[in-house]
């Protein structure tokens, strides 16, 4: 599985369509919230980060930067409305 997930990573080019977002706003905030989830889930099992990168490189292309220099900012101060 994590050879397919890495095999995806490497093939990735645009965001595929997603039938349950019909717009890129939802879009974008779930791969946020998803990618800061995996992220401490495999930190906490103290596994591979690497197959996280999915979430990164989609939220990444759909985001503003402003969007989500303001998150991480909300984050560190402990103030983000997400549950991550």
């Amino acid at each position: 599985m994590a050879e397919d997930i890495k095999t995806k990573i490497k093939n990735y080019r645009t965001v595929p369509f997603d039938s349950r977002f019909p717009n890129n706003t939802r879009n974008c905030w779930q791969n946020y919230l998803d990618f800061h989830r995996c992220e401490k889930a495999m930190n906490a099992k103290g596994g591979d980060v690497s197959v996280c990168e999915w979430y990164w490189r989609v939220y990444k292309s759909l985001c503003p930067i402003s969007w989500v220099s303001a998150w991480d900012d909300c984050q560190a101060e402990g103030t983000f409305p997400g549950k991550t």
